[in-house]
């Protein structure tokens, strides 16, 4: 059976469809010390972003806040944030509404997290007093990818197949 032809209008990017767990390791982007990000889709048009995020050992990802919805899907282990009594584990969703300020802590006895991540805006790093210390939105990510893919050998237009 042959496939029909898609039919689009005129400058419409095609669509993505990649396995979302790669084979090849280089494909995951350092974020910090045992932290990694996996880019799934890079929207330059509504400046969010869809990533899987891999915690190895335990490890904690930075205080920040989202000025916009992030929702979560956790494919493998477990996560918590600091300033809640609850715990994502496999096949748990997480929404965070916007505004909210939050650390993200994988536990000492879980050996590898990773979740599906849909965010919607910019993550801001904040320090204990509230103040920002740093800043990612879509377009650090793609800066971040095409630097990290230069360096591994996948070339850093590797990162052009993500973004829309």
């Amino acid at each position: 059976m042959s496939a029909t032809p898609v039919v689009v209008a005129a400058g419409v990017v095609p669509e993505i469809a990649v396995s979302a767990l790669p084979d090849d390791e280089r494909v995951w982007v350092p974020q910090a010390k045992d932290v990694w990000f996996r880019p799934l889709l890079l929207n330059t048009v509504t400046g969010g972003w869809c990533n899987l995020l891999r915690v190895r050992k335990s490890g904690v990802l930075h205080r920040h806040r989202h000025p916009m919805i992030v929702v979560g899907y956790v494919i493998k282990g477990r996560w918590r944030y600091l300033e809640h009594d609850w715990v994502a584990e496999e096949g748990s969703l997480v929404y965070e509404p916007p505004g909210e300020i939050h650390t993200l802590v994988v536990p000492e006895d879980c050996a590898e997290m990773i979740t599906f991540f849909n965010i919607a805006g910019a993550m801001i790093y904040l320090d204990d007093t509230g103040r920002q210390t740093g800043y990612e939105d879509v377009f650090t990510k793609i800066d971040m990818c095409r630097a990290y893919y230069a360096g591994a050998g996948l070339g850093a237009d590797y990162v052009d197949q993500f973004i829309r």
